[in-house]
This record gives C-alpha cells, sequence and structure tokens, in this order.
C-alpha cells in the first residue's frame, strides 16, 4: 500500500517538529511538505497534491477555515484535517462549512492523531472526543424558529433524501426506505450536495440539521405482505 502523503500546516514550529516526528515512526504516512502560513498552505496543497493536510486554524495571512476553503475547492481529493487548539462552536462549523473531513484539538494524544489521519485518507469523517460531545449537545438543543420549507431549491424527493441522510441513514437504508433503486439514491444524493454546495456526506448532514432536519426518528417502513 502507499503511505498517506502528509501536508502539515502550522504556524508553530515546535508543533511542526512534533509532528514530524510522529510521522517518521510509523510506515504509512510519509510527510511531504510543511506550510507556516495559510497562504503557503494553498500553495503547497496545489503544488504536492497530499491526500491529508493537517491544518491549524489560526494562522498568518489567511487563516485555516479559508484556507482549508480553498484547498478543498480546487483539489476536493485533498483531505483536511483540522488539528487546533480552538474548540469554540464558530471555529468548529466554519471548519465544517469550509469542507474539513475531521477536527481535533492539540491535546489529541499520539494514536488518536494517527487514527484521525487514517480515517479521513480514507474518506471518513471523524472528531475527537471533546469535539464530539459539543456536536452532539449543539445537535440535542431544541431549534426554535426554523423555516417551514429548509433548502427550497431542493425537489419534494431530494427534500425527503436530506432529510434521511440528516437522520444518519445510509444510501442503502434510504433506497428500502423510500424504494428507490440505489443508483437512484445515489445521484440524488449526488444532485443535493451540488445544490447545498458541501463536499460529502458530514457537511450535508451539518447543513440540514442546522435548519432543523433530522430531529426525528425514521418513520418504520410498512410490512410487507
Amino acid at each position: 500500500m502507499k503511505p498517506i502523503r502528509i501536508l502539515i500546516a502550522d504556524d508553530h514550529p515546535v508543533f511542526r517538529d512534533g509532528l514530524r516526528s510522529l510521522l517518521g515512526t510509523v510506515e504509512d504516512c510519509l510527510l511531504v511538505g510543511e506550510a507556516a502560513s495559510g497562504q503557503e498552505a494553498v500553495r503547497r496543497a496545489a503544488e504536492l497534491q497530499p491526500d491529508v493536510v493537517l491544518m491549524d486554524v489560526r494562522m498568518p495571512d489567511l487563516d485555516g477555515i479559508e484556507a482549508t476553503r480553498r484547498i478543498v475547492r480546487t483539489s476536493p481529493e485533498v483531505a483536511v484535517l483540522v488539528l487546533t487548539m480552538f474548540e469554540d462552536d464558530e471555529s468548529v462549523f466554519a471548519a465544517m462549512r469550509a469542507g474539513a473531513r475531521g477536527y481535533l484539538l492539540k491535546g489529541a494524544d499520539q494514536a488518536e492523531i494517527l487514527r484521525a489521519v487514517r480515517a479521513v485518507a480514507s474518506g471518513e469523517a471523524i472528531f475527537g472526543p471533546a469535539i464530539a460531545r459539543r456536536l452532539i449537545d449543539y445537535f440535542s438543543a431544541p431549534r426554535l424558529g426554523l423555516p417551514a420549507q429548509a433548502f427550497p431549491e431542493l425537489t419534494e424527493r431530494e427534500h425527503e433524501v436530506l432529510e434521511l441522510i440528516a437522520r444518519g441513514l445510509a444510501n442503502q437504508a434510504i433506497a428500502e426506505r423510500l424504494f428507490l433503486a440505489p443508483k437512484t439514491v445515489r445521484n440524488l444524493v449526488s444532485t443535493i450536495f451540488s445544490k447545498l454546495q458541501v463536499a460529502d456526506r458530514a457537511q450535508a448532514i451539518v447543513r440540514a440539521r442546522e435548519a432543523g432536519l433530522g430531529g426525528e426518528r425514521p418513520p418504520e417502513r410498512p410490512p410487507e405482505r
């Protein structure tokens, strides 16, 4: 297997040194470059096309959120894993909207960092325990004053699919629940991502739940006769 090619984007030399040493201890990770600013991170990501960018939030000349947005826009196959000391809701959700596939705090242990790198490289979305708790608290809080119909750009069927995505259902489960072919669901999901301008399922779930979708359990399928 090819090693996971990684770019570190952080303006603290000592922290970069620590990550460099960590990545040097495992065979399936390869450090291909470093950046000390947001602009440099965008430029280096375009040049090197790494599998994963380890991105800090606060950096000189361009913050990590905007750097993430630019990297994902030009190179959607590059997975950005935010690794920062900021755990406020604004930073977390801004990073996810920008296209980050994961969010860890710098206090994470080495095993957790490596696990997250491997997860986002394989297409998963991952969050550290502290961030996961914040997300759960955020989404479990009552939402008041929501519009009757969120995302008017979606068709009725696309809205149904997005509701089930927000409830955590995979494509196969959505196909069974709505009595659709799996290929049809895949096409609908792709169209939804395009209309909502999101890069992946994790971002779609965030957008949907912020709009109040996914708050109820999926309806049971009627018994087959």
